[in-house]
């Protein structure tokens, strides 16, 4: 029967090469058994790519690598035939029954983008979906079974409104909290960061859609993000940055890894034959394709380096493309790109539709599962809340409360979202739209998810009334006498531009200045709460006046219920930070966001100041206290750690007890780290943590498998990560800078490949 099937094989493929070959189409089953095994799913994508990208002429492959704009700009840019309206689009090869590939946007959910013309979004009310909170959020609630949910959902609601190609998995860390997009990424630390955002494209796959990883790599700042040189040693790169990357790409194997528009060491990322082909596919032997960022391909020989797909050609016209249409053509007939390289690209691409199951299970348009998805978000967004602050224990609030006041920040109308290619138009439409500017990265999107409605409804008979904070003597005159104060607060970031403060800037709404607000509000109620809606860290020169503070991130389309749940117990204050929150700016590496000399000329950011220390490890080897800690969160009850035991020998095992010694259910995040091992003297490093949810008196057993590569060096003449033999002591804590107990172990040597 073997022989039989080899003669058929080698049958169908003398069809093909004569020119007469037909493929079936998607879904056909019968093509399995003879003449197209290619087409049956349980042939391996390997041998489907290969066999694909065999039949196609070059035009054919050309189409492949060439991503247009799926989007339409009235009235200078006319939308391609077949898109739906998004970020990218690839025309599909009918002769081939292979589909067009649909990109999307984000990590965040479906993004709709706006027509700069029109202010409309292009897809209109068809394009509103589920907004999940931002990512730090997610990050926050240090569960990796949460974001696989979180991205089965988003990569859910993309299939249903047709599309194939998500580009999430966003996962720079955060060298620089001022970041327009660290509301996008995980945080700081290459293991938080690298398994949230693994896990989170696992779920989108197991939608059939394919994900992306990005931004590959050390795109850590929006000032200059397209002609910034990101410059770090080869060490402090592949013990961070890098290591977050591979992290991620080792769970969630993305269809696809999107390229950055910085230089790195001086070769920009998506021609960086370093980072594509030496690192990505040789080291980490990844077998998708590495698609650019929309504007940053510079040459038709980046396919020699390692890319495999320009994306929005069009946005490459500032560079002198599109490359991959005309230029990559003639750089094939000229030789300067060999044909072995674009079978290769192909391939690539082939293969990850196949992986991902978009040519055999394509999407099929209908309505989203709406109050799932939002329960999926509201879920979310519970679990990352985190309380930074809770004197005498005001929170949570009783719902036999007589009077609560909320004030400021659009509370009475919707939660703040983040801006930029992320921004997901929300089911129901915007709350408010606070701004008519049609210029990326706005407008600013309020999701309808109100926290007033939301606080009311937990009342049993008390009042809660609603100041918008306009005016600070007045927020004051309200809350006083009230049995809470809540003030919200905002600060807004976007894809493109940083920060240039961490402190909270004027309230959009209102133009209030927002810390005046909070410090009136608390110099008359004692029981004065503030709730933070931000993309990252705020500076709280107002934290020593006021009683309990909660950072809630942009809170997504379950925000308002999820943040009253918390506020008045029905969830436990259940997130961790997954950034380090920095008491003044002059505590970070860089205290002034890195600009260079003038507006569009290229300069290079030092990152090896900080290197592999970043966050928490800067603030441990500086001796420098932060205003809180990475893993730092309070709980509505209390635990206790016991029997830490350390297995030794080749590989570390940590073995502990955690205990809920308080009066009500709530959730923990142990954190293990790294205090001492052989040789030079390091900071702490996050080994493992785990998510543990427990009733009162509970007690649970946990086992943390450690990473090698966590306890090991990178060396360049090594070519691997290198443990030397010896003791290595450990602390198990509630923060980065919480440690409750150590422990020691002796561990044998390892050395790891790339």
């Amino acid at each position: 029967m073997a022989d039989l099937r080899s003669r058929l094989l080698q049958h169908a493929s003398t069809l093909a090469i004569g020119g007469i070959f037909v493929l079936a189409p998607p879904g056909a089953r019968a093509a399995c058994v003879f003449y197209q095994p290619w087409n049956c799913p349980s042939t391996s994508p390997d041998v489907r790519a290969t066999y694909f990208a065999g039949q196609m002429t070059t035009a054919e492959k050309l189409l492949v690598v060439d991503g247009k704009l799926g989007l339409a700009f009235t009235p200078y840019l006319k939308k391609p035939d077949g898109a739906l309206g998004s970020g990218g689009f690839v025309p599909g090869i009918a002769r081939l029954n292979l589909p067009a590939l649909q990109e999307t946007d984000a990590g965040l959910g479906v993004a709709d983008p706006v027509d700069l013309g029109t202010g409309i979004p292009m897809r209109g009310s068809a394009g509103y979906a589920t907004a999940l909170p931002s990512g730090p959020a997610l990050a926050a609630s240090f569960d990796p079974a949460m974001a696989f949910t979180a991205g089965a959902m988003i990569g859910d609601e993309a299939s249903r409104q047709g599309f194939n190609v998500m580009l999430a998995g966003a996962m720079n860390l955060t060298r620089d909290p001022r970041g327009g997009r660290t509301f996008e990424y995980a945080g700081e630390d290459p293991l938080l960061a690298g398994t949230i955002s693994g896990q989170l494209i696992r779920g989108v796959q197991s939608r059939h859609v394919i994900s992306t990883m990005k931004h590959y790599a050390v795109n850590a700042q929006e000032t200059g993000r397209t002609v910034v040189n990101a410059s770090m040693a080869s060490q402090a790169l592949r013990e961070s940055d890098l290591l977050s990357f591979e992290i991620a790409l080792n769970i969630g194997a993305p269809g696809s890894v999107m390229c950055s528009y910085n230089k790195v060491n001086g070769a920009y990322a998506c021609g960086s034959d370093y980072l594509l082909n030496q690192v990505l596919k040789q080291d980490w032997h990844y077998q998708g394709y590495v698609m650019s960022d929309w504007g940053a391909v510079h040459a038709a020989t980046d396919a020699n380096g390692g890319l495999d797909q320009e994306s929005g050609d069009l946005a490459d016209a500032a560079n002198g493309g599109p490359f991959f249409t005309t230029q990559l053509s003639a750089a094939l007939a000229a030789g300067t790109v060999p044909a072995a390289r674009l079978t290769d690209m192909v391939r690539r691409i082939l293969r990850s539709e196949f992986t991902a199951g978009i040519v055999d299970t394509p999407p099929i348009i209908r309505p989203l599962d709406a109050v799932h998805d939002i329960q999926v978000a509201q879920t979310v967004e519970a679990a990352g809340i985190v309380l930074l602050k809770n004197d005498r224990n005001l929170l949570p609030l009783s719902k036999a409360a007589r009077r609560i006041v909320v004030i400021g920040s659009n509370a009475n109308n919707g939660v703040l979202s983040g801006g930029g290619s992320s921004q997901v138009w929300p089911l129901g439409g915007p709350a408010q739209p606070i701004d008519p500017s049609h210029a990326f990265p706005h407008p600013r999107i309020w999701d309808p998810s109100a926290p007033l409605s939301a606080i009311g409804g937990k009342l049993a008979g008390g009042s809660v009334s609603f100041v918008s904070g306009a005016s600070p003597s007045a927020a004051a005159a309200a809350a006083q006498g009230a049995d809470a104060a809540i003030v919200f607060v905002n600060q807004w970031a976007a894809e493109g531009i940083d920060m240039a403060s961490l402190a909270l800037p004027l309230d959009p709404i209102s133009g209030v200045n927002q810390d005046q607000l909070v410090s009136a509000v608390a110099a008359v109620n004692p029981n004065t709460i503030v709730v933070i809606e931000s993309g990252g860290p705020v500076l709280m020169p107002w934290l020593a006046a006021v009683r309990g503070v909660v950072e809630a991130w942009y809170p997504g389309s379950g925000g308002g219920p999820a943040i009253a749940s918390v506020l008045f117990g029905d969830s436990d204050a259940q997130g961790r930070l997954p950034m380090t929150f920095p008491a003044n700016e002059a505590q970070l590496p860089r205290p002034v966001v890195d600009h260079g000399s003038s507006a569009g000329a290229a300069f290079t950011v030092n990152y090896d100041i900080e290197g592999t220390d970043i966050g928490y490890r800067w603030y441990f080897a500086r001796k420098s206290v932060p205003l809180f800690p990475f893993g730092f969160g309070l709980s509505y009850t209390h635990f206790a750690y016991a029997n830490l035991k350390l297995s030794s020998g080749a590989n570390l095992t940590a073995d502990f007890d955690v205990t809920n010694t308080g009066s009500r259910a709530g959730s923990d995040v142990p954190q293990l780290y790294l205090s001492a091992n052989p040789g030079p003297a390091q900071p702490p490093r996050l080994l493992g943590f785990a998510r543990v949810s427990l009733n009162a008196g509970a007690t649970q057993h946990v086992t943390l498998a450690v990473d090698n590569r966590l306890l090991s060096r990178w060396s360049d003449t090594a070519h691997g990560f290198v443990r030397p033999a010896g003791s290595f002591s450990v602390m198990l804590s509630t923060s980065a800078a919480t440690p409750v107990i150590a422990g020691s172990t002796t561990l044998s040597a390892v050395s790891l490949g790339p």
